[in-house]
């Protein structure tokens, strides 16, 4: 892996990562076409580490409004820490079980297979991409009210987190597109869904950061010195570092096209890019 790939599939998941059309997918169909293994230790790290800068523009971006809302008082910063965090318990009690699901009877005769297998597989990704896309269009066309400003309700937050849970071990089912289009069609006010998908963001990030560093390290176990393990860690921070810049700017444009009412146009461009997806994989890509 070169440099420029590294620059190359930055931009692609910083200006992806926040936008409801699977960074993840877009990510592994350009690695594939450049000749790298998106099933790789150090391919699956440099995701989560390209995810990581694009978790410190969300932070950055929506810092302003956290504070005001979620840090308004410490009343409602703990009816928001609570909402958070049963939201993320739903998503890894989904999560953990669906992935042992997956690796006992879709990986079962593989042995010491992982989920990361099937994150190459372009009919899995094309599939998911169009599930995502029906789930967007129709949050996106449901008439709402014309004043919108409901918070988020206990049991609501706990089946956005469940969708979370949904979205993980399949690559191309978009994880806020899934979050916030399940919020919209509860009722939920669109700023307060938006905010709420990207706060669960943060919270995911570092397990999923920890995992991915382990699964390295264990195929690396030799790469001991400190020049070993910095050529193993480079490639992903000169990659965070990119993608934040780069999420910065989705993060602008997903927010305008929110306000606006065209959330099912990104649904439009997942069914596109499915199809696309699928004639890859029918290709051999």
């Amino acid at each position: 892996m070169t440099i420029v790939h590294i620059l190359i599939l930055a931009a692609v998941q910083g200006a992806a990562e926040l936008l409801p059309v699977s960074s993840s997918a877009h990510v592994i169909v350009i690695a594939k076409l450049m000749g790298l293994d998106p099933t790789t230790p150090e391919m699956t790290l440099l995701l989560v580490m390209l995810h990581t800068g694009t978790m410190f523009a969300v932070i950055c971006y929506f810092w302003k409004s956290w504070k005001s809302g979620f840090f308004a008082s410490r009343r409602q910063f703990l009816a928001s820490l609570k909402l958070i965090m049963l939201a993320t318990i739903s998503t890894g009690a989904v999560g953990l079980a669906l992935k042992a699901l997956i690796e006992h009877f879709a990986l079962g005769n593989v042995p010491h297979a992982e989920i990361e297998l099937l994150f190459g597989n372009l009919g899995l990704i094309s599939a998911a991409l169009a599930a995502a896309a029906l789930l967007i269009i129709i949050a996106g066309l449901r008439r709402r009210p014309l004043v919108e400003s409901r918070e988020i309700k206990t049991g609501e937050s706990i089946l956005i987190g469940m969708v979370q849970g949904l979205c993980l071990p399949f690559r191309g089912f978009s994880r806020s597109g899934a979050t916030i289009s399940v919020g919209l069609l509860l009722g939920v006010a669109r700023v307060k869904a938006e905010e709420f998908s990207f706060a669960l963001a943060v919270v995911l990030t570092p397990p999923v950061i920890a995992r991915e560093i382990l699964r390295l390290l264990k195929a690396h176990e030799f790469a001991t010195s400190g020049a070993d393990l910095m050529g193993l860690f480079l490639p992903g921070v000169v990659g965070m570092v990119s993608s934040f810049l780069a999420g910065l700017l989705a993060l602008r444009w997903l927010s305008n096209w929110l306000e606006k009412g065209r959330w099912h146009f990104f649904g439009y461009y997942c069914l596109c890019a499915s199809l696309v997806v699928f004639i890859f994989h029918g290709v051999g890509v």
